[in-house]
C-alpha cells in the first residue's frame, strides 16, 4: 500500500511540474510576431508597393496623409509578458524529510509554497511614408524592450 501511495504521488507530482517557459509558450500571445525589426529590415523595400506591404505587415493601426496626399502607415505595437511561477510541494515531504504532521490515517503531510514573477514590456513602431504611386518611399522603426 505504501509503495502504490508512492508511486501515485511521485506520478502527481512530475506531471504537474510545469516550468514558467511551459506556462508562458501556453498562454503567449504571438500577434506581435508579425510585425517585428527583422521583418521590416528583410522584406520592406524602396518602391515597393502598398498592396506587398500589407502582404507582408498586416493592416496598419493609423494611416495619414501630409501636405500632398501622400499616406504615411504607421504600425504601433506595444506588448507586456508577465510570467508567474509557482511551486508546492505536498506529500513527498515524508520521503524527502522537513516538517511532518501525522493525520489520523498515519501519513506524512508536508507542504512548501515558492513563487517568482517576470514582467517586461516591448514597443515597436514601424512608419511607412508612400509616394503618389503607393510606392513606398521612406520607411523608420524604433524598438524598445524594458
Amino acid at each position: 500500500m505504501k509503495n502504490l501511495l508512492l508511486i501515485v504521488s511521485a506520478a502527481v507530482l512530475a506531471s504537474a511540474c510545469t516550468g514558467a517557459p511551459q506556462h508562458r509558450a501556453a498562454v503567449q500571445d504571438d500577434s506581435m510576431e508579425r510585425v517585428t525589426v527583422g521583418t521590416v529590415q528583410k522584406e520592406i523595400r524602396l518602391g515597393m508597393s502598398a498592396a506587398d506591404v500589407a502582404a507582408v505587415l498586416g493592416s496598419p493601426n493609423i494611416v495619414s496623409t501630409d501636405t500632398d496626399r501622400n499616406e504615411a502607415w504607421i504600425y504601433d505595437k506595444f506588448a507586456t509578458d508577465v510570467v508567474y511561477s509557482r511551486s508546492r510541494g505536498g506529500v513527498l515531504g515524508l520521503i524527502i524529510g522537513g516538517g511532518t504532521d501525522i493525520s489520523a490515517t498515519g501519513i506524512g503531510a508536508s507542504s512548501y509554497e515558492a513563487g517568482a514573477e517576470s514582467s517586461s514590456q516591448r514597443t515597436l513602431t514601424v512608419v511607412i511614408k508612400f509616394d503618389a504611386d503607393q510606392r513606398v518611399r521612406d520607411f523608420a522603426y524604433h524598438t524598445a524592450r524594458f
